[in-house]
């Protein structure tokens, strides 16, 4: 598939991007360049190949959830003017 100056204008244009002839000519070679890549990776035969979540087979090393602070709930609301289990704020 190979981008026209039309395409690019009506591209630029839904992408609200004002592009001199200039960048359009440029922006359309690049934007040909990326199609063809794409294609070059289309044309790959992946039959047999299971998908992945990642390049990379990683395993993140996770720490134990241990508690590390006691409950400081009340510490902290006696200091507040007004609660009720909750923080009472005024309006607006």
């Amino acid at each position: 598939m190979s981008l026209t100056q039309e395409d690019v204008s009506r591209i630029a244009l839904l992408s609200r991007i004002e592009l001199s002839p200039a960048e359009r000519e440029a922006t359309r070679e690049q934007l040909n360049g990326i199609l063809g890549f794409i294609e070059q990776l289309q044309a790959v035969d992946t039959t047999g190949i299971e998908p992945m979540a990642h390049a990379v087979d990683v395993v993140q090393r996770l720490r134990p959830d241990v508690v590390t602070e006691t409950d400081r709930r009340a510490d902290f609301q006696a200091v507040a003017p007004e609660t009720t289990g909750l923080y009472l704020v005024p309006p607006g």
